[in-house]
């Protein structure tokens, strides 16, 4: 089957102008959708445990992990290009692999990890917050407040959500360097431990590469740039420069923060803190880091919030445009065409896991670690869908084509299964993880096969026609 020769790199629905898109977010601000979806609070204390494991030779997994996300970015840069529609995932994986595929990668590795992973973020500023300023009392309260105000602010339309979102990147980079900055050189306070004990240390028997898995959670997100393509400004080349920009600029900011709190904190100390972040600050910086670790933390939750709150409910968009949830969720405000719905859906299902744990963030992370392995079969199927449509449509129009095909997918597909196989934190808990990972999933394939059948009467896995969905997508233009 061959496509019709159409160019796909999407505008939104209101003007072009010489063939350049005229959408509200600009390299800048898909830069800091990237950076602020990944940097999150969890993350930051994810790979302090990790360099605490491995010591210096933490480096090593940081690295791998950054080429298999480097990898998942170029297969999401050529199927979001291609297919430039709101759903992302749903949409490419309906043109290569069918509707069951579609609806279980967009559910269980979206959906379903935003509900925990946002959760988690928010217990998290609750505990930090509480410990840091008691005088606050009831910080239970504070993420409800930080979510009711997110709601709002990205109901409002996509240039506040820009906007906001521009600022929160800056200022979380900027904290999360100068913290590793000034830790590296130790200019606020004398190293506790030399480079030369560092060096001396670096081994890469101590389970570096068994550490892949863990440093991979680094570097998830960036991707969500891709369910914005029609609200961006030359998308076919800002869509992927944002992705790698972001990624490496996260893989700079990591590595100078992971490496500076070797000479400050003892790696045990890094493995078992509750909060190793707090305690790498104070060491760092002595009583001020305690406000600077309070402003990375909290513009961290507030940036992974407010991400999520634009992206994903435009993932549901897509897929009620094409009848594969619910149609209100694609209901749109009259004036600034957000799918305010899909927001309240998602912040919503955010706010579940608050009520029923209270201020138990335990609970939650081990399910989040749960439902990650379902984030990481999403990048799979992203993969598979490169691979599917270049046989399918091998001379489809392509504004943006993988470097070196098919050998980044291939890489991208091995990396995600070592990551999958290696995810639980440990061993007592892998048969626990992977049970719970396996009923999200069930359930979710359940509903999608119910829906698609008695809904939608089409078959599981039978692929839509590209030039039907291409044809269908808000606007094009020749970028």
């Amino acid at each position: 089957m061959q496509e019709t020769q159409t160019s796909v790199a999407s505008a939104p629905a209101t003007a072009t102008t010489n063939g350049k898109s005229q959408g509200v977010l600009g390299l800048k601000s898909l830069m800091a959708v990237a950076v602020g979806l990944v940097v999150s609070q969890g993350v930051m204390v994810i790979m302090l445990q990790g360099v605490g494991i491995a010591g210096a030779a933490f480096i090593v997994p940081l690295t791998i992990a950054w080429l298999l996300a480097l990898c998942y970015a170029a297969s999401f840069s050529e199927l979001a290009l291609m297919i430039p529609r709101a759903g992302s995932l749903s949409a490419y994986t309906e043109v290569a692999l069918g509707h069951f595929p579609a609806i279980l990668a967009v559910f269980s590795g979206y959906v379903v990890v935003a509900m925990f992973a946002l959760s988690a973020e928010l217990l998290l500023v609750n505990y930090l917050l509480g410990l840091l300023y008691p005088s606050l009392g009831g910080t239970h309260y504070l993420a409800f407040i930080i979510l009711g105000v997110f709601t709002g602010l990205n109901l409002l339309g996509i240039d506040v959500f820009a906007k906001l979102q521009n600022v929160l990147a800056f200022v979380m980079v900027v904290a999360l360097t100068l913290l590793g900055v000034s830790a590296m050189t130790g200019s606020f306070a004398p190293h506790a431990v030399g480079a030369g004990q560092l060096v001396a240390d670096f081994n890469l028997g101590d389970g570096a590469f068994t550490l892949i898995a863990l440093a991979i959670w680094g570097y998830v997100g960036v991707e969500f740039v891709c369910p914005l393509v029609t609200e961006s400004r030359n998308p076919a080349r800002n869509i992927p420069r944002s992705m790698f920009i972001g990624l490496t600029v996260i893989f700079a900011v990591f590595l100078l923060y992971c490496l500076g709190a070797l000479f400050y904190i003892p790696r045990e100390t890094l493995m078992n803190a509750e909060l190793p972040h707090l305690e790498y600050a104070t060491a760092a910086f002595g009583g001020a880091g305690t406000f600077l670790v309070a402003v990375a933390a909290v513009t961290a939750t507030c940036s992974t919030l407010n991400t999520s709150l634009a992206s994903v409910p435009r993932m549901l968009q897509g897929m009620a445009e094409q009848g594969q949830v619910f149609p209100i969720l694609g209901r749109l405000t009259p004036k600034n065409r957000v799918p305010w719905v899909a927001v309240l859906f998602i912040a919503g299902v955010t706010g579940l896991p608050l009520l029923i744990w209270g201020n138990d963030p335990g609970t939650v992370g081990l399910l989040l670690v749960a439902a990650a392995i379902a984030w990481l079969l999403a990048y799979i199927i992203a993969h598979v869908n490169v691979i599917a449509l270049r046989r399918r449509y091998p001379d489809a129009s392509r504004p943006y084509r993988t470097l070196f095909y098919p050998l980044p997918q291939i890489f991208g597909i091995a990396g995600m299964v070592y990551a999958i196989v290696y995810a639980s934190p440990a061993p007592e808990l892998t048969a626990w993880i992977f049970t719970s990972a396996g009923v999200v999933l069930g359930i979710v394939s359940l509903i999608a096969v119910i829906w698609i059948k008695a809904v939608m009467k089409k078959p599981l896995f039978r692929p839509e026609p590209l030039d039907e969905l291409v044809s269908d997508a808000p606007s094009k233009t020749n970028d």
